[in-house]
Order: structure tokens, then sequence, then C-alpha cells
């Protein structure tokens, strides 16, 4: 055990060292007037991921279009720590741009639980068209503020459906489960409006609780059945709908404030990374459920009427809570509608 912590003891050491370098280098490089401005960015998320991928495009196009006059860093993989850590590195004006759930942005304000009401989208077709919607997405954006942080673009994340070593084929075969979630209080209200247990998981832990029965139930898109080889251990996957979350790329606002002259430029280079991450996400999405097929997981299409009557209360309960929830909820309405 002794040799246990002293190991952790050092990452921890060489992590705080690892921050205290970053964020001395990145106020060198702005004082250096003779070189590229650094802009930092972070994304939990591997290389061949859409996001990843779509950021590298980014930087490229910053590059280019500003005649290097900024460098764009890429740390993916999680090598500047998870999501709670990187948001706070960009809270803290070390990191510039964090690509993020927008799950974990519930912290720093309560529009961000407006993703989390299920079935607030009829589908992912309405999802899309509601976060093109300019007047929704700034709210959405604007609200962390206060925290130094604002929303500058969303990505694509996919639709989260139930998935089982047990068939889910309506709302009762879910009573009782034990259902992983992340920690989310929208999230741990939805289980539970189902009867079920939720059990709040890192998703790196999830195949393992599985495979040992310490869950019973993931939720997640198509890509955890592959990439997370979930699908080895949870044969069915049962698309419910229930869910359809955003990842954020959101920024510091001293970074927003130091880049204001070439305001134009990020904006435009913001809407390609948008464009390059939802087509990498299509595409993507329909190679991994071919993938999950051969891996023998049977894909279960479900009629969602009982599962969305289950949720009725679970929702008017969150929206009774808050009347910005209550005003974005009727924006979403009318954008679906329109």
């Amino acid at each position: 055990m002794d040799g246990i912590k002293k190991f952790h003891i050092l990452v921890s050491a060489l992590l705080v060292v690892c921050v205290l370098l970053v964020a001395c280098s990145n106020e060198k490089a702005i004082e250096n007037s003779k070189g590229p401005i650094i802009i930092r960015v972070a994304t939990v998320q591997p290389d061949n991921h859409s996001i990843t991928i779509a950021l590298n495009k980014m930087k490229k196009y910053i590059e280019s279009e500003s005649d290097n006059k900024y460098e764009v860093r890429i740390f993916g993989n999680g090598v500047m720590g998870g999501n709670s850590e990187t948001l706070e590195l960009l809270q803290f004006d070390t990191l510039d741009l964090v690509a993020t759930s927008g799950s974990n942005l519930e912290l720093y304000s309560d529009a961000y639980k407006i993703f989390g009401i299920p079935y607030l989208f009829k589908d992912e077709r309405s999802f899309r068209k509601v976060m093109q919607n300019e007047e929704f997405v700034n709210k959405i954006y604007n609200s962390t503020l206060n925290a130094n942080i604002k929303g500058v673009q969303w990505f694509a994340n996919g639709v989260n459906n139930f998935y089982s070593p047990k068939k889910i084929e309506n709302a009762e075969d879910l009573k009782g489960l034990k259902v992983r979630v992340q920690a989310s209080e929208a999230n741990v209200n939805m289980v539970r409006g189902f009867d079920a247990a939720a059990v709040v998981l890192a998703y790196g832990e999830v195949y393992t609780a599985l495979q040992n029965k310490v869950i019973d139930v993931g939720t997640n898109p198509e890509t955890a059945l592959v990439q997370m080889k979930h699908g080895e251990v949870a044969k069915y996957y049962s698309k419910t709908e229930h869910q359809i979350f955003t990842d954020i790329l959101i920024a510091n606002t001293k970074f927003l404030d130091r880049i204001k002259e070439d305001k134009d430029l990020f904006e435009n280079a913001y809407k390609l990374v948008n464009e390059v991450q939802v087509k990498e996400w299509d595409k993507q999405i329909q190679n991994l459920r071919a993938e999950a097929i051969e891996m023998g997981v049977e894909f279960i299409d479900v009629d969602k009427t009982s599962f969305i009557e289950a949720q009725k209360p679970v929702r008017d309960k969150l929206l009774a809570s808050s009347e910005e929830l209550q005003n974005l909820f009727k924006l979403v309405q009318k954008i679906q509608g329109e």
C-alpha cells in the first residue's frame, strides 16, 4: 500500500508541476510579441474521436488564416485531466478552450440542465434544428459568464439509449435495475422515474461494472458499444432515445477578450469545427453500428410510449424548479414546431 500511495503522490505532484509550467509558458508566449500567440485546447477524447479530428481542422484553419499569428496546441486523450480538471484550468486561464460534455456544465449553470430533460427533443434532427437557432444557443452559451467561461460552439454527441445483458422493451423492464449515469441531478432523476436505481460511475468503469453486475444497464450512444467494448458484455441495445445531449466547446472569457481583433476569424473557426465534427460523427456512428452488430449486439426498436409516460412527472418536476428552464423549454418546443 505504501508503494501505491507514493505513486499517487508522485503523479499528483507531477500534474501540479505540469499545470504550473503550462501557466507560465502561456503568460510568456502572450508577452513575447515576436512569437506566435499560443492557444491551448483540451479534450478528454482520443485522437480518432470526431471532436479531436474537428479540433485539429480548427487548428490548421486558425494558424493558416492568421498567417501563423496564433499557434493552437491541442491536448487530447485527457492528458490535462478529466472534464472537471480541464474546466478548472479553463477558469484559471491556464487553458483557453475546452471541449466537454454539456452535463459537466450543470455545475456552472442550471441552463445546461435543459439537455437532461427526458424526451425534450422529438429526435436527433429536431435536436440539431434547435442547436442551430441563435436565440437558444446564445442563452445557453452566455449562462456561464459569471464563472468567466462561455460556450462558443456545440458538438453532436449522439442519442442516449439503454443497453444491457437483458432485453429492455418497455419502461417496466427497467424497474428495479441499476442504471449507470453521469454525475448529474437530471440524470439521476430520470433513472428514478423508471423506478430504477441510479449508479454514478466514471465512463471508464462501465465495462467492468456491467461484467461484474455492479450495474445492469448502461446509457450511451452506440459509440460505447465498440470504442469502449461495452457490446462484449451488453448484447441488447434498445433504441429508447430518452436523452439527446450535446458536447460544448467552451472558452475562457479573458481569452475571448485577447482575440477580439480577430473575432471574425475565430467565429469562422468555430463554425468549421462544428461542420467537421457533425459530419465525422455521422460517418463514424454508421460504421460503429455495423461493427456492433458483428460483435453480436442486437438492436431493439421499441415503442417509446411507456418510456415517455414514465418520464412526464420527472420533466414536470424539473421544470417547476426553475423559471429559466421553463422559458428554455418553451423556446425548444417553439423551434421544433416551426
